[in-house]
């Protein structure tokens, strides 16, 4: 398990991550921490190893996304606001766009006193996704639903061209064989930093 300062440093090193960034990023744990003692907003046995577990695995995105101007990235499931808060706290065009879709009520809640505290540009999204027509450029997900239903989404609820980024565990390419069997798609898979046997799906969706 890496502590947390070695986070720190690969944060720095590889992603470009500011002296601010960690302080805020400092900052959001504390608080993620707090909360966690009272609400389920991660789970109490990644406690000891957030900075890896959750900032560092979210923060690792950034290698395959594009921060152009007027951009947008959705966050489908983001939690406690993981990857989307981090991308968001990273991103400093301003035209670049964050949008964090959360259901839980207490967790939007939890999203938006963070947003406030650390002077973070985004937008929260409540509801049911399935709901909502989708038009960001980048399309994210991180524990959220099994590929289908991702692939779902990507098909019916979004018009134009994008770009899927999929946290996956040891079981990607078995989900993968196995949506291949009822529909085609393009991708590539990458191995996460944070975990050997855990997998990053891109997907580029042409429409």
């Amino acid at each position: 398990m890496l502590d947390e300062q070695s986070v720190k440093d690969i944060l720095t090193r590889k992603f470009n991550f500011s002296k601010l960034d960690l302080e805020l990023l400092g900052i959001f744990v504390e608080k993620l921490l707090n909360f966690n003692q009272k609400y389920n907003l991660i789970s109490k046995s990644t406690e000891k190893s957030v900075w890896e577990r959750h900032i560092l695995d979210s923060a690792q995105i950034i290698d395959y996304i594009e921060f152009k101007e007027d951009t947008s990235l959705s966050d489908f499931g983001t939690g406690a606001g993981f990857p989307g808060l981090i991308i968001a706290l990273y991103n400093k065009k301003r035209s670049f766009h964050v949008k964090l879709y959360e259901k839980s009520s207490v967790k939007c809640s939890f999203l938006k006193e963070c947003l406030q505290l650390l002077n973070i540009k985004a937008e929260i999204k409540s509801g049911n996704v399935f709901d909502n027509q989708i038009d960001s450029e980048y399309l994210v997900f991180r524990a959220f639903k099994k590929l289908p239903e991702l692939l779902k989404i990507s098909r019916e609820n979004h018009k134009k061209s994008h770009k899927m980024i999929i946290l996956k565990g040891k079981n990607a390419q078995e989900e993968i064989n196995k949506a291949l069997k009822t529909e085609k798609f393009d991708y590539k898979l990458f191995s996460s930093i944070t975990d050997s046997q855990s997998k990053i799906i891109v997907s580029n969706v042409v429409k």
